[in-house]
């Protein structure tokens, strides 16, 4: 059974950090770009961050550049999200999302294959 579960969300003062870890189970990990996306109330879904299926090609949303960092292992069928400096704003659910791709370098912000149920994520003083 194809499985994402996020964790490491909760509430943090502006400033903060948060590492969020995906753990993937019920498919193999190395055929697909991991990515998280995220939703705040009342906006749409956004594509936060990326990295593809060896690692060695990550994209962030201009909102998180120079504060959220991605990695992977597969190995260990972990991908983490490393949020630093957090503001108010990065307040939302955010899911880890899997992309089956053909391209050990590709990943997209754009669109995804599956996600996981979320794990909230609230900055606020």
């Amino acid at each position: 059974q194809f499985e994402l579960v996020e964790s490491g969300g909760g509430l943090v003062q502006p400033g903060g950090s948060l590492r969020l870890s995906c753990a993937a189970s019920g498919f193999t990990v190395d055929d697909y770009t991991i990515g998280w996306f995220r939703q705040a109330p009342g906006k749409d879904l956004e594509g936060v961050s990326c990295i593809s299926r060896t690692g060695n090609n990550a994209q962030f949303a201009d909102s998180v550049k120079g504060r959220f960092t991605i990695s992977r292992d597969n190995a260990k069928r972990t991908i983490h999200l490393q949020m630093n400096s957090l503001l108010p704003e990065d307040t939302a659910i955010y899911y880890c999302t899997a992309l089956y791709s053909t391209s050990p370098s590709f990943c997209t912000l754009r669109y995804f294959d599956h996600r996981g149920p979320g794990t909230q994520v609230t900055v606020s003083s």
